[in-house]
């Protein structure tokens, strides 16, 4: 693979099988610094394994992958992870109920899930509180994440794929299963983080248009496993390649920076 320094993510003749059967790809994708992309598509469409393979936790069956300029086998991924940030609901199932959302968010400067095997510093307890804020659930810090709503886990959880400071931010359907106005929130949180020049790129895997915050400049729409449309974000989720991913027709509208869908039936 040819080295491309404005490359984040960059993957070649990438595909993943399981059980026999490919279920992403081959395909080429890649995102450079400053991006922001939304990867959308049905289930089973491979987008969760697409994010799973960017941020290194599943190596390809077939192809190709640089992440931050570092070929996936050439270096310890392990490494390379402490430079993603990734939030996902596998990660989130995988945190204890009776930790606390400062906990977890602390947590992430040892690629831990608890508290127990590192120690933790005065400034990293206050950078853990600082993110929280900025995801506003502040006053949260010293709740259990087993009481917290399905919002606030969530929010908790990008707050902990911060705390590494990572060029890298990859998240795998923050807004999944939220009410409207806890949706909104989180939306407008991501929306701000877009605007972040410290990270260099932002991938935000969603099922849904409604949860793709403005300031989203690109999208990957995936349908099958492949790639049916890449690029500028009013580009591809226009109505034609929307309405082929999810095999009916639909159609597509874009106000304010924010796209809707619905069918055209």
């Amino acid at each position: 693979m040819a080295a491309d320094v404005e490359s984040v993510i960059a993957m070649e003749g990438v595909s993943v099988r399981r059980g026999g059967r490919t279920i992403l790809g081959p395909l080429d994708w890649t995102v450079r610094h400053g991006e922001r992309w939304a990867v959308v598509g049905p289930n089973g469409a491979g987008k969760t394994t697409l994010a799973q393979v960017a941020s290194t936790y599943l190596w390809p069956t077939t192809g190709r992958v640089s992440v931050l300029g570092r070929e996936i086998g050439a270096v310890d991924s392990r490494t390379l992870r402490e430079s993603i940030g990734y939030a996902g609901s596998a990660l989130e199932r995988a945190i204890p109920d009776e930790v606390t959302a400062l906990e977890v968010v602390m947590t992430a400067r040892h690629a831990a899930l608890g508290p127990w095997w590192h120690r933790y510093t005065d400034d990293d307890r206050d950078r853990a509180r600082a993110l929280l804020g900025r995801l506003g659930v502040a006053a949260l810090a010293d709740a259990s994440m087993g009481i917290l709503s399905t919002g606030e886990r969530r929010r908790v959880q990008i707050a902990r794929a911060l705390m590494p400071e990572p060029p890298l931010l990859i998240l795998d359907e923050p807004a999944a299963g939220l009410d409207l106005g806890a949706r909104e929130a989180l939306i407008a949180a991501l929306g701000n983080l877009a605007a972040d020049p410290a990270l260099a790129a932002i991938v935000l895997v969603s099922h849904h248009l409604e949860e793709i915050p403005a300031g989203f400049r690109s999208a990957l729409v995936l349908g099958g496993g492949h790639i049916v449309a890449a690029g500028e974000i009013g580009v591809a989720l226009a109505s034609e390649p929307l309405s082929q991913a999810f095999g009916l027709p639909l159609k597509v509208e874009q106000r304010d920076g924010r796209f809707t869908a619905r069918g055209a039936g």
